[in-house]
């Protein structure tokens, strides 16, 4: 085994976060990767011009032994969701479309995590939050076979947990499985992807890879905004340059999660009639996605009330960082221990109103008490991973945080954001989507050949090309 497995007592998975600095995209792939259909030409060409930093020119490595961790969590997590005692709590104080399931599970949820193996002893990977229309997977899809081009070894790796290849099917598949549960075996025709000025949203380039997805198989989309719906008939409407369609089954990308906009009111009303069936929907956010959720399981007196196991509680415990709810009658005291906590809007997304405690501001701090924000929760600052990546031949270190895309409680896929700063962006050079490598659990094979080759990590040279690598990566 190479020395440098042993430097600093990192194990292998750290070792290469701190030390390899190759880029391993391959632009030329991922062009091929984006713009697969021909009606996908020139997507490529619009992400490099306006989202320059959507994507990493670094993988981020991940130990088997954390891969197994985030998936018990996951797993624990859905469990005890299924529980009478958490979904009557859960629904408690949910709107009333939020209450009733036609069927669907809620497709692309998110389970976001902080994984710091740097500290003594390490923190292991902690449960950040959890969301149901989570963005990214077609984009970190077509990303992470970009990286795989780069040589032998990490293509086997990319492969370790997950077939890249049949991604798409998997993710169609997913969304057949919501329409079925729903309407049985009736065919899918029509799929309407939904987001409010969807032109604009940074990850609009996915919504094209996910029409595609859909023709390739047979089933008409749109990508539309929700004031081109119409309900009527008992059926949802699209208006469309080419005319009016009837609507199956909507992607759902708002974040009205009841929608109780008013120009959203042709999709809510078709919901709530059951004239057509929406994944991720108001049921599933209720359940799954308040922050308040967070309060409820890392409070092992009320999990232990409710019959859950003492190996479930435990895990609960280390993955889910101590949270509460704050209060006026708990206010002295969070503001005085504030610096341990993070602070999050509980109807919140994508990291917005959220607050470091250590930034925060005593305006803001009675600004979130008078509510004006809506209700909060301070969780315990769960420390981040980082990665050593090259910036233009400087090694520059980035923060990484790890996003489970599942369905059913299943890993669909694993994915990175590199940044810097507060919290995730996209703004950050040398930052964006970065596909996870999950290391082979035993020494001596994969892990090994890709250690070997790293980079010193106390004296990085991001000009040196390792030698294994057998293809122009840019090293």
């Amino acid at each position: 085994m190479s020395n440098v497995l042993n430097m600093a007592g990192l194990d292998i998975a750290d070792t290469l976060n701190q030390g390899c600095m190759c880029r391993t995209l391959d632009t030329d792939q991922l062009r091929q990767e984006l713009e697969r259909d021909a009606s996908l030409q020139g997507l490529a060409h619009d992400i490099a011009i306006s989202q320059p930093h959507l994507f990493s020119n670094s993988v981020v490595f991940l130990s088997h032994h954390t891969y197994l961790e985030i998936k018990a969590s996951i797993a624990t997590i859905e469990r005890v969701m299924q529980l009478p005692a958490y979904k009557t709590l859960a629904l408690q104080h949910a709107p009333a479309i939020a209450q009733t399931s036609f069927g669907p599970l809620g497709a692309f949820m998110g389970y976001d995590f902080h994984v710091d193996t740097l500290q003594s002893p390490p923190q292991g990977s902690k449960l950040i939050e959890i969301n149901t229309n989570a963005g990214g997977a077609f984009l970190n899809a077509a990303v992470a076979r970009a990286h795989r081009a780069c040589c032998t070894p990490m293509a086997e790796a990319m492969n370790s947990y997950v077939n890249l290849d049949t991604l798409e099917q998997t993710f169609f598949d997913m969304f057949v499985n919501e329409w079925r549960l729903q309407r049985g075996d009736v065919p899918l025709r029509t799929v309407a992807i939904v987001d409010d000025a969807p032109d604009a949203q940074y990850l609009s380039p996915e919504f094209e890879l996910c029409r595609q997805m859909f023709e390739q198989r047979g089933v008409t989309a749109f990508i539309t905004d929700p004031q081109k719906l119409q309900w009527r008939a008992g059926q949802l409407w699209y208006h469309g340059a080419a005319g009016v369609t009837a609507i199956d089954l909507v992607y759902n990308r708002l974040t009205d999660f009841d929608f109780s906009a008013p120009v959203h009111q042709a999709l809510r009303n078709a919901y709530v009639a059951g004239d057509v069936v929406v994944s991720p929907h108001p049921h599933a956010h209720a359940l799954r996605a308040n922050k308040q959720h967070l309060v409820t399981l890392s409070d092992d007196a009320l999990l232990k009330s409710w019959g859950i196991s003492s190996d479930d509680r435990a895990n609960l415990s280390n993955c889910i960082p101590s949270t509460q709810r704050v209060t006026r009658e708990l206010a002295d005291a969070l503001w005085a221990q504030r610096k341990q906590f993070f602070f999050k809007p509980v109807a919140g997304y994508g990291s917005k109103a959220t607050y470091r405690g250590d930034k925060l501001t005593k305006r803001v701090w009675e600004e979130i008490l008078a509510g004006n924000w809506g209700d909060y929760i301070a969780q315990e600052i769960a420390s981040v991973g980082h990665r050593l990546v090259n910036v233009d031949g400087v090694a520059t270190d980035l923060k990484f945080d790890i996003r489970a895309y599942t369905y059913a409680g299943q890993i669909q896929l694993l994915a990175a954001r590199t940044y810097n700063g507060q919290t995730t962006n996209f703004r950050t050079e040398g930052g964006g989507f970065s596909p996870i490598v999950v290391l082979p659990p035993m020494a001596g094979t994969l892990a090994d050949t890709l250690a070997e080759h790293t980079y010193n990590i106390n004296q990085p040279d991001p000009d040196a090309k390792p030698s294994y690598c057998p293809t122009p990566c840019a090293c």
